[in-house]
């Protein structure tokens, strides 16, 4: 995809994904132009009538009842971007802020926040030129919005405030814009405001964590699989009618794959009547898809929360057609706020079991005649020992951080923003879940690979053998003690792409 249209409808996930990664560009549609211009110009017949209306002739929050000369107007919208800009911290990641402009220019180009259509044009022009604002970690509470991540993106749009230069250092807007042709714009009434109000920020986090995570529970389930061949598990537990008894549909579809990738197994079929194994496997294996599909079902309905989210009007206050100008709590981020808690509880937990699986996997005692710790010389090697303890530190602090940040509250603005979202740092510390549960999920892909190297000369399943190949070239076999830092970074590149995945695939069939 490289072009995104720009309409008075609501874009997709996969052009919000096209933007923020794939640096699609944009194209204003001339129906979002109408639908532009039709807002402003119900905004200046308010102006030219001298009707006091939230945003257009008065101040913000607590301000809101101050009324602003026609005059004063224009230096209203700019003091309000120059206040508002007031993050602190390290710079969000590019894909956070370009989906963050796309959304914002999304939601002017529905008509509905009486900008100039040269507002988005202004914004269109930076993501095509790649510049992408710098935009601080701290600063919103989720609470009209994203009021300051948004506000140090408008603040580049006045050809003020920093960019993120190609070293990763901060610039200055000013000579950036210069260098790419693009002249700063002056805002006219209620212009700045619609630039910073709304759920843009949180919503381009949601969605993308919805794509990595989409991914990473189907590789949760590949490493499950591999873990259980390697300790010799059962396949039963994953048989189709033993799901159909309980009807959670991500349940089903985990233990679906995980009884695919299972099969065609020598190492499976070694023990398959072996009474001298466990008639069941401990939870962390047999109960692989209860857990993992349940974090699908909680997927499920973070994507279908970001999807109506992409379908609404957030802005305060709102241009209706039919000439009214009302306030709305619609920027106020608690769906998506609660939508990215409930997905961090799960996806830490999927991160959890899966350490557990690591730990058996590693423990002499447990793990059904593999050596300790994966070494076959153990006692001068250590094999994968520290690599578990990371492992089990990347579950604690996962478990810290799934404490859910939406119940939190703190007053504002002089009381008159008394309750908050806080679903910008739901979306934060979301993404540092997600990252953290590639890393648990590297871990685990590498001791089910060296838990199955082991077990030569079996040989293993279509899909264990796509995933030795894989890892093998990075990890080697097990041996003598090596670097493992570099490993475990080269395995998680392995777990995050898609190239792993579709090897698998091409050797058992579609995942789901």
């Amino acid at each position: 995809m490289s072009t995104v249209h720009i309409k008075p409808v609501p874009v997709s996930p996969e052009e919000v994904l096209a933007v923020a990664r794939g640096r699609a560009r944009v194209v204003i549609d001339a129906e979002a132009r109408e639908a532009m211009a039709r807002s402003r110009a119900i905004v200046d017949a308010i102006e030219r009538e001298g009707r006091p209306v939230y945003g257009v002739s008065t101040g913000f929050g607590a301000l809101a009842n101050t009324f602003v000369a026609a005059e004063r107007r224009a230096e209203l919208q700019h003091a309000l971007i120059r206040s508002h800009a007031a993050g602190v911290g390290d710079p969000m990641p590019v894909e956070v802020v370009r989906a963050m402009m796309l959304l914002r220019l999304r939601s002017l180009a529905m008509g509905r926040s009486g900008v100039r259509p040269e507002v988005a044009d202004a914004l269109a022009a930076l993501l095509n030129a790649d510049i992408t604002p710098w935009v601080p970690r701290h600063g919103s509470l989720g609470a009209s919005g994203d009021l300051a991540p948004l506000a140090h993106c408008a603040m580049v749009l006045l050809g003020e405030g920093w960019v993120l230069a190609g070293d990763g250092t901060r610039a200055e807007a000013g000579p950036v814009l210069d260098a790419a042709g693009l002249a700063p714009i002056t805002l006219a009434s209620k212009e700045g405001l619609a630039l910073i109000n709304g759920t843009d920020g949180m919503l381009g986090m949601l969605l993308l964590a919805v794509a990595d995570l989409r991914h990473l529970l189907t590789m949760a389930d590949v490493c499950a699989a591999l873990s259980n061949e390697a300790m010799l598990g059962s396949d039963r537990p994953f048989q189709p009618e033993l799901h159909e008894i309980r009807p959670q549909p991500g349940q089903a579809r985990s233990a679906a794959n995980i009884h695919l990738l299972l099969q065609d197994s020598e190492v499976m079929d070694s023990h398959r009547n072996d009474l001298a194994h466990a008639v069941q496997d401990a939870y962390s294996m047999r109960c692989a898809p209860q857990v993992a599909g349940a974090a699908r079902d909680v997927l499920d309905y973070a994507a279908t929360v970001a999807a109506r989210e992409l379908l609404s009007v957030v802005d305060n206050p709102v241009v209706l057609p039919d000439g009214r100008v009302e306030s709305t709590g619609n920027f106020h981020g608690a769906p998506l706020g609660y939508a990215a808690d409930f997905l961090g509880i799960a996806a830490a937990d999927v991160g959890s079991i899966s350490e557990r699986r690591v730990d058996r996997l590693l423990d002499v005692t447990r793990s059904r005649g593999l050596p300790a710790f994966l070494s076959p010389d153990p006692g001068v090697n250590s094999g994968l020992m520290i690599a578990q303890y990371t492992a089990a530190g990347i579950v604690a602090e996962n478990r810290r951080l799934a404490s859910s940040a939406s119940v939190d509250s703190v007053p504002t603005s002089g009381m008159q923003e008394d309750h908050v979202s806080m679903g910008w740092a739901a979306g934060c510390k979301l993404r540092t879940i997600i990252d953290n549960l590639g890393t648990l999920l590297a871990v685990e892909l590498l001791a089910g690979v060296q838990g199955l190297q082991l077990r030569q000369p079996l040989i293993p399943s279509p899909a264990a053998r796509a995933a030795i190949a894989a890892v093998a070239p990075i990890a080697g076999k097990p041996g003598p003690d090596q670097f493992i830092a570099p490993v475990i970074e080269q395995v998680k590149h392995l777990v995050e792409g898609p190239n792993l995945r579709a090897e698998i695939e091409a050797a058992v069939g579609p995942l789901r």
